[in-house]
């Protein structure tokens, strides 16, 4: 991914002229660890997290229900019925449909390596060792 990123990034540059104050290629460049973010999870899971398949799905299911309605009176109606939507898009995916298996979200995890960190040494301790 990092390789075919900076492939990317070669062609960005030769073909879009710079432009101030900084090109597309140095903007990227700078948003590297951000656009590669999904890179530090399991490879199986890459599709899931590069993807807004599940908020579009849940965005359709609000517009489609929101139209049958067809007029909601005021904003705590249609927080009412968004909020009834996501309830029951939200029991729905836990009954039935995981989107991500417990056994790639604990390889997920991220572990803390403790770091040992070493005092300063002033000139006063240095001297009393």
């Amino acid at each position: 991914m990092h390789a075919q990123f900076d492939r990317l990034l070669n062609a960005l540059e030769e073909k879009l002229p710079r432009s101030p104050p900084t090109s597309v290629a140095t903007q990227l460049e700078i948003a590297r660890a951000d656009v590669l973010a999904f890179t530090g999870f399991p490879k199986e899971i890459w599709r899931q997290l590069w993807s807004n398949n599940l908020q579009e799905r849940l965005n359709r299911e609000i517009r489609r229900r929101t139209d049958v309605v067809g007029i909601i009176p005021d904003r705590g109606s249609l927080i009412q019925l968004v909020g009834a939507v996501q309830a029951e898009q939200h029991d729905e995916w836990i009954e039935g449909r995981r989107y991500l298996g417990l056994d790639v979200l604990s390889r997920s995890r991220l572990t803390f390596i403790p770091t040992e960190k070493e005092e300063p040494t002033t000139e006063l301790s240095a001297l009393s060792a």
